[in-house]
């Protein structure tokens, strides 16, 4: 019987293409028919990028293969313009280079007995690049490392753009989006949709894709998200496979740069620690980080903060108040990275204040750890609404907090967070904690995400 190949092409950013690895991996184990190729595009300079994408090199040949694909001259944009127009005219860039590759494959594999090309498995923001799969008669999927709430934003943007092809208003009523039990504020809708600068724009011709591809695949399970995902089940949509949580198991290995934060945590009582951390792209200027670390203090809880300032400042220690490191010592630690997976799992851990990533609240979920929701950018506002209004699964601090705002969270706002996550008995802390089991019993044999990747492979696996 022969092998089946598919083809990823990951938006170049670490938290898509870490999830889209990840996934790769659940795929092959799950059946050892499959074999993936994934295209590399190259972006700017990131050292945590290129180290993780070599570490894939480590794998079997048999399983996951990396091509690297040559490096294209970056687009030339006005540097105003929004962060998704650039990804959008990048991944522009790279279609001649993705489709010759494509091309190289699928020319090699017909001549083999042993494989053939079953699809490509697109990032969602490469959702333009369905017209290639399309011309070599393959099937596309969409894989989306965001939630079903996120899809259905998604779903609703090209009907709204038909009927109103200008950007949101901040002062829009609210919006019936599918996969939402009420109507979504629009002041917790992602920055893009009101952005003259491309963004809006970005995200229409993404979302309009969707309906092209054979499935669409999300990091999320049945469990959590049922209403969203029973409203998609309509026909009028293709198939949706709840995939996750995707995991990633080699966060939680050890190294030695992680020496300082796990054996300080070590010494710390079970459930006694706040960790603060706010992704590869959420850092503060001075006088956010000064408000924190008051509310910190104030607070009395013991606290591990992963902290990252903007430019031009590179020391945080210079923005804290005076006389905060030694009033606090004992009690918190303070480091510019840390390995979050490994520690939401840690015994120490009892709340986690964090930017509403979708990968990071999976996290948490999984450990049975509750957040504090403070969004920052992309769709984590939309992410922070579902899950204080419609999940009940966060502790509101903010739902509408923006990176690029002058807006600043008080101390005391700070403390009074701090003081309602690391509440042990509160019914929210429960209910995550039962969530937790839940997620982790929805990919094993038998759970629902486990037999929506059964499904979904069937669908590649008899495409033709």
């Amino acid at each position: 019987m022969k092998k089946v190949e598919l083809i990823f092409v990951p938006t170049p950013g670490i938290g898509h293409l870490v999830s889209t690895v990840e996934f790769a991996k659940l795929l092959i184990d799950h059946n050892d028919r499959i074999r993936v190729t994934i295209l590399s595009m190259k972006w700017f300079p990131d050292a945590a990028l290129d180290a993780y994408t070599k570490s894939l090199t480590a794998l079997p040949p048999d399983g996951i293969q990396l091509i690297d694909l040559p490096r294209v001259d970056p687009p030339s944009l006005a540097p105003w313009k929004s962060a998704e127009s650039i990804i959008d005219s990048f991944i522009k860039c790279y279609i001649p280079p993705v489709r010759n590759a494509v091309r190289d494959i699928v020319s090699m594999k017909c001549s083999s007995d042993e494989t053939r090309v079953a699809g490509l498995v697109l990032d969602l923001f490469c959702s333009p690049m369905v017209d290639i799969a399309t011309d070599f008669d393959l099937p596309s999927y969409i894989f989306i490392t965001s939630n079903a709430a996120f899809l259905g934003l998604m779903f609703y943007l090209p009907t709204r753009h038909s009927l109103n092809s200008s950007e949101f208003q901040s002062s829009d009523p609210e919006h019936v989006i599918p996969g939402f039990v009420c109507p979504v504020p629009t002041y917790v809708l992602p920055s893009a949709v009101f952005s003259k600068d491309g963004g809006y724009a970005a995200y229409v011709k993404v979302a309009e894709r969707f309906k092209d591809a054979k499935g669409i695949i999300i990091n999320t399970f049945e469990e959590v998200e049922h209403y969203a995902l029973s409203c998609f089940s309509n026909g009028q949509n293709p198939p949706v496979y709840p995939v996750g949580p995707v995991i990633n198991p080699n966060g939680l290995s050890y190294s030695d740069s992680d020496d300082k934060v796990m054996k300080w945590l070590d010494d710390q009582p079970q459930s006694s620690v706040v960790f603060l951390c706010f992704g590869s792209m959420g850092s503060f200027k001075a006088p956010q980080v000064k408000e924190t670390a008051l509310g910190l203090e104030q607070s009395g809880f013991r606290f591990l903060w992963s902290l990252r300032v903007q430019p031009p400042q590179n020391d945080a220690s210079n923005m804290l108040p005076e006389g905060f490191l030694e009033r606090v010592q004992g009690r918190g630690l303070i480091c510019s990275w840390a390995p979050q997976l490994k520690v939401l799992a840690h015994k120490a851990i009892g709340g986690f204040i964090s930017h509403c990533g979708w990968n990071s609240i999976l996290e948490s979920l999984w450990f049975g750890v509750p957040i504090v929701t403070w969004p920052l950018y992309a769709e984590q506002q939309l992410n922070a609404y579902k899950m204080v209004k419609e999940l009940g699964l966060a502790v509101e601090m903010r739902l509408n907090y923006r990176k690029d705002s002058d807006e600043v969270v008080m101390a005391d706002e700070i403390e009074k967070a701090v003081g309602m996550v690391m509440d042990g008995g509160s019914e929210m802390r429960k209910k995550v904690k039962e969530m937790g089991e839940i997620a982790r019993k929805s990919v094993m044999e038998g759970g629902t995400s486990f037999n929506s990747i059964g499904k979904l492979i069937e669908n590649m696996i008899s495409n033709n």
